[in-house]
């Protein structure tokens, strides 16, 4: 904790105030949201697929639309859409516990999930521009608040739970109303062209016709689609198999393997970042933790369904690991991107990057469930963890690819104006 403390104060106060604001709003959102679908279909008596139409919409309106979030943030400066998303998620989530008809509640769904496509790249851009030449070490603290939201926000979100999820939705809200508030009293207000903006006169289509055609960084994101389907392994695949093999202790085991993954992350995220750089290179760092992911799911293939401690022991080895793969990938990944962007147009290159992970999850997830269908009927359970390690090894081999061609190196090339330099070391 003292190293977290320390770190986090050898950043500028901007710095430091995205990373608190992260871990609020981790705080809030994941206080309600393990808890929104018990709440449609038991207090509200939805239909489940009412319940799915409703979640869908909160992901398809995030996941669809961070490409608009990055483009709004790179033409109006990174304060505004951070600032418009919490207001936006403000109002959802105190929509969410005080409504009970099915438009209502899919029109806070969606401004719930439009609030997180708005500040996500922004934030993300705005901590590569203030951290500079230490965005690997910034992404790495960044992330251990990112995942201590996660870890305390379903414990908040249970002991507000026993009085009403009315009074989680209100308290959620709150925190996005605060959060609101301080950035607007606190977060400066930057010409976004110090900030790799647009450019004077560019149109939103030329702006988009820039990102895509930045063949490195659309080929990096397409790499990299694969560390994201693993990563989402803990909701499907693992909490899957827990049920399996463990019945109606299931649950309680998947709440626990949560726990042990953000716990992971929280713990040991400023060491396993601090020595990766010591020994490898960016790309060397983003193979090893592609190659730690896919291989956490190697114990399950030999881990026999009729032992449930077997199963619990492969389990816990496959939380670590992923959570242990993904932090070393996360920090270089995220300044990768910025790399490959030339410091030119950066959150809307973070909001196409997004919006490729999360099709890429949509498409794996289809994928992985069917497979794991297949594997079920025909008792090769196994076929489904080997197509997972298979996954991130391919990732892994992907990134090395890229790397050994010249691929993986800021690209286009962005001179900084005299008045851009001024500003930044101003």
């Amino acid at each position: 904790m003292n190293n977290l403390w320390q770190q986090t104060r050898s950043f500028p106060t901007v710095v430091r105030l995205l990373m608190a604001n992260q871990f609020a709003i981790n705080l809030a959102f994941y206080m309600l949201m393990p808890y929104l679908a018990a709440h449609l279909s038991g207090q509200l008596g939805l239909a489940a697929w009412a319940v799915g139409l409703v979640l869908g919409v909160r992901n398809f309106s995030q996941q669809g639309m961070f490409l608009i979030g990055g483009t709004l943030a790179d033409r109006y400066g990174y304060k505004a859409p951070i600032m418009a998303g919490c207001l936006l998620r403000t109002s959802g989530f105190g929509l969410l516990g005080w409504v009970d008809s099915l438009p209502a509640l899919i029109a806070a769904s969606a401004a719930t999930g439009f609030a997180g496509a708005l500040f996500n790249p922004a934030v993300r851009a705005y901590l590569a521009a203030e951290a500079g030449e230490r965005r690997v070490d910034a992404f790495a603290t960044f992330n251990v608040y990112y995942q201590a939201g996660m870890l305390l926000g379903p414990l908040a979100g249970l002991a507000l739970l026993a009085a009403d999820f009315r009074l989680v939705c209100t308290v959620a809200a709150a925190v996005f109303a605060a959060l609101a508030l301080v950035q607007w009293r606190a977060l400066p207000a930057h010409h976004r062209a110090v900030y790799g903006g647009t450019t004077a006169g560019e149109g939103v289509l030329a702006q988009w016709r820039t990102v895509v055609a930045n063949r490195p960084f659309l080929l990096f994101a397409t790499a990299m689609i694969g560390s994201y389907v693993l990563a989402f392994q803990v909701y499907l695949a693992l909490p899957l198999a827990a049920s399996d093999a463990l019945g109606s202790s299931g649950t309680a085991v998947t709440s626990g393997l949560f726990v042990v993954s953000a716990a992971v992350a929280v713990a040991g995220q400023l060491r396993l970042t601090g020595w990766a750089k010591l020994r490898w290179q960016p790309s060397e760092a983003l193979v090893r933790g592609l190659s730690a992911m896919g291989l956490a799911f190697l114990p399950l293939t030999v881990a026999p369904r009729d032992s449930p401690a077997a199963v619990l022991a492969a389990l816990v080895v496959a939380v670590v690991l992923l959570a242990v793969g993904s932090a070393i990938v996360y920090p270089f990944e995220m300044d990768t991107v910025v790399a490959l962007s030339g410091d030119r147009l950066v959150a809307t290159h973070y909001g196409l990057y997004n919006t490729v992970s999360g099709v890429g999850i949509t498409l794996g997830n289809l994928a992985i469930g069917a497979l794991w269908d297949f594997a079920r009927r025909h008792d090769t359970m196994w076929l489904s963890w080997s197509v997972l390690a298979a996954t991130g090894l391919a990732g892994a081999a992907s990134i090395a690819a890229l790397a050994r061609t010249g691929r993986l190196t800021a690209w286009p090339p962005q001179p900084v104006t005299a008045s851009a330099q001024q500003a930044r070391s101003g």
